[in-house]
């Protein structure tokens, strides 16, 4: 499943990842979690000296933009397809837009925010469901972690979501598939 919709599963449907694929949601974790200490290090001097928005904020942008719209629709329920990323996309080019109408430079302060909060957010979302995953070993999608935890904290079942199609899926099927050979 490579799109962006959403199919819950029944609680207990989806098997969990094995070891190799709890190590590799981890280093996922780790790398998102650097990447925000990392923004959060250039929190109060988003611009280099000469009027451009830091590399370091620009480097998630593209990324974030294409997860956003899994991390909303998996993590929160929802079936809004790829609205969340217009949503983000739109509200970053009203951004540009005033910035610019602001500065007369399309890299001005005020998009070097939105960027950085948008980035702050989701790669402070993926990191925390990925390290969470690891620890769990949630079944299907890691960004239903949150919702693994809360059944394990509370004993209330929750829904699974397969993860799309990417590498996770694929080293937890050759994972599987190994499991079974053996």
């Amino acid at each position: 499943m490579a799109t962006t919709d959403l199919k819950l599963e029944e609680p207990g449907s989806l098997p969990k990842p094995g070891p190799i694929g709890r190590l590799v949601r981890f280093a996922f974790g780790v790398l998102s979690i650097y990447y925000v200490i990392g923004l959060w290090s250039v929190r109060d001097d988003l611009m280099t000296g000469d009027g451009s928005i830091r590399t370091l904020v620009w480097n998630g942008i593209l990324p974030a933009l294409f997860l956003i719209s899994y991390v909303v629709n998996i993590g929160f329920s929802r079936d809004w397809k790829k609205w969340p990323a217009f949503v983000s996309f739109v509200l970053l080019l009203a951004a540009l837009g005033i910035g610019y109408l602001q500065t007369g430079a399309i890299e001005s302060l005020l998009l070097a925010r939105a960027i950085w909060v948008f980035e702050l957010y989701l790669f402070a979302h993926l990191g925390i469901c990925f390290l969470l995953a690891a620890l769990l070993a949630t079944p299907g999608c890691e960004m239903r972690s949150i919702h693994h935890l809360y059944s394990i904290l509370t004993g209330r079942p929750t829904a699974e979501h397969h993860c799309p199609v990417g590498p996770l899926t694929a080293i937890d099927r050759w994972e599987r598939s190994r499991r079974k050979n053996d």
